[in-house]
């Protein structure tokens, strides 16, 4: 199906392609799908309707151990990490362009899996295209080096795949996720085993069937659908794992690092949690435009999402003023059924997740901030939760400074720049930050002063594939995207020759 078919498709287009998906459910182990070794499934939940969409294989340390072998075996054999740069990067391509053709395919699973909107789900299919495209291309393009020696030696300094990787992924954007962590692994030259989230596994599972088809090597590529407690804590604790990929919770990341320190010392890169502050001054240009930026950068996708700016900080001259904007903003971008091209925000992933959004509300309630928009469920069988503002947030409040993963915004007023990057500051996250200023002196002063892994001016969440993406203090370590990212899943080797005088 044309991308030009895809944007013209109706609400009915797509609730008829649903009801015609064929959902695969076993890992993929070994370059066949398979059930789990238990024989144990979990169901895969439509958080829109609460419907069953399917039984997913359970994996457990069983289903681990069976397919780090096999990733071992691979990488020793050659076929893939000994295989030539412009050799992985045509299978990696081929890779891109299936993903493409079944574009709405693979859209339309994260939709009903997670609960996003369809149109959500198209746009960031296009960027895990664009990433896997994209560090194709750069694997036959980065060169080694040859160290200033002296004329008695040559240094050579090269760079090697690390082996296996396990990429651990989140539910909020599952194909997109995915795509940032195994690009660049696979490009690399690594054998990959993909945990995707026990919320979101059914485009991973469809994924592994594409890489088959491209071409890439058995055992280079598996799948293990399952909880973290099991299947991830065995590959977090696996001897034969050489590297870990996590995006998630600063929770999770955090006893990630330890498995890791209590098994092998495997490198741990971790993309965790987000409190995001987005910073509108007096300044600012055109503030009908600055509050729909704002209530987009939070309630797009549910606010679930590591970057979200859940965290306001207008200048108080204009905090009124642009509050009432932002409410009219926010009018407009209700929950509707994810299969609606029309519907802005989709439902909450789980009841889990959303009884957490509703308690956070009460909370924020109870401390005594003052609630300008939603604060209750929507009327409805889906689990869906309308845009939430609060404003008169104060630092010590749980909305203010706890991670809600939802449609939860807290406005906080300031009267100076010291006391807006202050107040930015003020977080045990440092993954994303927004400038909103006209004045250039001001938007470098505060961008450099901001502890952020990324900061956005004059927009939010601007980026492609050139540019690294990741977090600072408890957000995590590491970077996904562009060529630094090729870094972490490669080794540096020096090769010292000593030449005869």
């Amino acid at each position: 199906m044309s991308n030009a078919l895809s944007d013209a498709m109706t609400h009915a287009d797509w609730q008829r392609l649903a009801s015609e998906l064929r959902i695969e459910t076993r890992a993929f182990i070994d370059d066949a799908f398979v059930d789990a070794q238990s024989g144990e499934t979990f169901a895969s939940i439509n958080p829109a309707t609460g419907d069953t969409l399917a039984e997913v294989a359970s994996c457990d340390a069983a289903d681990a151990e069976k397919a780090v072998a096999r990733a071992r075996r691979a990488f020793d054999e050659g076929a893939w990490s000994r295989r030539s740069p412009g050799a992985r990067k045509a299978v990696l391509l081929r890779f891109a362009e299936l993903m493409q053709t079944h574009k709405q395919e693979l859209a339309l699973l994260d939709t009903l899996d997670m609960g996003k909107p369809i149109g959500s789900s198209l746009g960031d299919m296009g960027g895990a295209i664009a990433c896997l495209r994209h560090h194709a291309e750069s694997i036959d393009k980065l060169y080694g080096e040859v160290a200033p020696t002296g004329d008695d030696a040559l240094g050579l300094v090269l760079r090697e795949p690390l082996g296996v990787v396990a990429s651990i992924v989140p539910w909020n954007f599952p194909l997109m996720m995915t795509a940032w962590k195994i690009a660049p692994a696979l490009a690399a030259g690594n054998s990959v085993i993909l945990k995707p989230s026990e919320k979101s596994p059914l485009s991973a599972l469809r994924l592994a069937a594409l890489a088959r088809e491209a071409g890439l090597p058995a055992g280079v590529f598996q799948v293990l659908p399952g909880f973290g407690h099991t299947v991830g804590k065995a590959l977090a604790l696996s001897m034969g794992v050489d590297c870990l990929a996590f995006t998630g919770s600063t929770a999770v990341g955090k006893q990630l690092m330890q498995y890791a320190g209590q098994s092998n010392l495997k490198r741990v890169y971790l993309e965790c949690g987000g409190k995001s502050p987005n910073l509108v001054f007096a300044d600012c240009k055109d503030l009908d435009a600055v509050a729909r930026h704002a209530a987009e950068a939070i309630f797009h996708n549910q606010g679930e999402v590591c970057i979200a700016a859940s965290r306001l900080l207008v200048d108080n001259r204009i905090r009124e003023t642009f509050v009432d904007k932002l409410l009219a903003a926010a009018e407009h971008m209700q929950p509707g059924d994810p299969l609606d091209p029309a519907s802005f925000m989709g439902a909450m992933v789980d009841r889990t997740q959303y009884q957490r959004v509703l308690d956070y509300i009460r909370r924020g309630i109870d401390e005594g901030a003052t609630l300008r928009s939603g604060g209750s469920a929507s009327e409805g069988p889906g689990l869906f939760i309308p845009p939430t503002i609060f404003d008169g947030v104060t630092p010590s409040m749980a909305i203010g400074r706890e991670e809600i993963f939802g449609p939860v915004l807290s406005v906080f007023g300031f009267d100076t720049e010291e006391e807006a990057v202050a107040l930015a500051n003020d977080s045990d996250y440092g993954l994303a930050a927004g400038v909103w200023s006209q004045d250039i002196d001001r938007i470098m002063r505060v961008s450099r002063r901001l502890q952020s892994g990324q900061v956005y001016v004059n927009n939010w969440a601007g980026m492609d594939q050139t540019v690294p993406f990741g977090g600072v203090k408890q957000s995590g370590n590491g970077r996904d995207k562009s060529h630094h990212s090729l870094e972490e899943y490669s080794d540096l080797k020096t090769v010292w020759i000593s030449l005869t005088p």
